[in-house]
């Protein structure tokens, strides 16, 4: 046995190695080392740990044992076709609370990568980060900001960005200053099975082509589920559906950091869909948010102006459907004092605003449909912002329409080349 074989082994690490060696033959799975709980040994462990992640080879699946060890500094991969796997989300901790340099807690920029059972905590930026990547899964990952929401805290707990065919599922994230669990200028994504809770944005899907967001918790944050477009980024999103989550009691106030997107989400809304397209908004259970269930608005609306009205980006939300969606409570304290006195002069001291609120800003241009609902007896209000709040209103013929409904977003094989 090498030397450095029997220090990884003393350690309690397992680097596991699938398939045929690089000359093309060779005996298969193959043990290079162990690494146990280290009774406090953090500097160690994280020594191991960060040559493990050096010395990967496409195949390698890295197993961290049971414990909470605490790292100082950022961890990074940078090799494809490998696998990093934990005994469990609350039983392997990774806690980047004693980080002196550096934001990050992990940085991924491979392909065929996945994560798996494993906390990750306290950065002082975001925990993890996937970056321009294929095939990638996020699976049974925590990450949380243990001391709670906070302006203090990292950005993002679970952040890939240009990431093609992602999934991500059955994680937590906790406490996030902007979203807990976001995808950006991605493409071929599927959300699912996550709980997201006491973050500015619970879920946020920004600049994203064909996600699927489904059966997802969202609670306790300031907004739930977030669909935005932003301009000046790689590419613009659309054709996102959002079904069969339970997003409810998102009531908590904005603790983002003035400047950032997310600092304008009005306390107590559930769903947001922010100047992005083809959005299906259906079957959700979506209740008791104090400013409405659902928003869809414009860049305008964000405090974006110039923004709105930078070149080649479309402001507008267009093609949006709301289906079938059970709605209930919410709309009696909205967090924004324009809000809070157009529910009084149109539903009175007791009234409360409808289940969908629109900003009203529209390109005049487009003919096609930007508003269709099909669900019950909600309604939309138009706050008709394009114009000053000068004429708001409750009519519903402009949005009795159907849309021809979007696929469903098909991943290929999670390795596939």
């Amino acid at each position: 046995m090498s030397a450095k074989v029997a220090a990884f082994k003393a350690a309690g690490f397992s680097v596991f190695v699938m398939g045929l060696w690089a000359c093309g033959e060779g005996p298969g799975p193959r043990e290079t080392g162990a690494l146990r709980d280290l009774a406090g040994a953090d500097a160690v462990y994280q020594d191991r740990l960060i040559e493990a992640l050096i010395d990967a080879q496409p195949g390698d699946v890295i197993t961290i044992p049971a414990g909470v060890f605490v790292i100082d500094q950022p961890l990074a991969l940078t090799v494809d076709n490998v696998t990093i796997r934990g005994a469990g989300m609350d039983r392997t901790v990774l806690n980047f609370r004693g980080m002196t340099s550096g934001a990050q807690g992990l940085l991924v920029t491979a392909d065929n990568f996945t994560i798996e059972d494993i906390g990750l905590e306290d950065a002082p930026g975001d925990l993890l980060k996937i970056n321009e990547a294929e095939n990638v899964i996020i699976r049974r990952v925590r990450a949380e900001w243990t001391n709670g929401p906070s302006s203090e805290n990292g950005a993002y707990g679970l952040y890939p960005v240009q990431v093609r065919n992602l999934l991500v599922e059955d994680c937590v994230a906790i406490g996030a200053s902007d979203a807990g669990v976001y995808v950006g200028q991605s493409q071929n994504v599927v959300v699912r099975r996550n709980r997201a809770e006491r973050n500015v944005a619970g879920i946020e899907i920004e600049n994203t082509v064909d996600a699927d967001v489904y059966e997802n918790e969202a609670t306790d944050n300031t907004g739930g589920v977030l669909v935005f477009n932003m301009p000046q980024l790689s590419q613009r999103g659309e054709r996102t559906r959002v079904y069969q989550n339970r997003v409810y009691a998102n009531n908590r106030d904005n603790f983002g950091h003035a400047g950032t997107p997310v600092a304008s989400v009005p306390a107590g809304t559930g769903v947001i869909i922010n100047s992005n397209d083809a959005v299906e908004i259906f079957d959700n259970d979506i209740s008791d948010h104090k400013t409405a269930n659902i928003i869809v608005s414009s860049l305008f609306s964000a405090g974006y102006q110039d923004a709105a009205r930078a070149e080649n980006f479309d402001p507008y939300p267009e093609g949006v459907f709301i289906a079938g969606n059970r709605f209930s409570g919410g709309g009696e304290a909205p967090d924004l004092l324009e809000l809070q006195a157009l529910r009084v002069a149109m539903f009175g001291l007791d009234g409360r605003l409808p289940d969908i609120l629109w900003d009203g800003y529209f390109n005049p241009a487009f003919q096609g449909p930007r508003l269709c609902v099909d669900n019950g007896e909600a309604l939309v209000l138009n706050i008709d912002g394009q114009n000053g709040n000068a004429a708001p209103t409750t009519a519903m013929e402009a949005h009795r329409c159907a849309l021809p409904r979007l696929a469903p977003v098909a991943l290929r094989p999670p390795l596939a080349p």
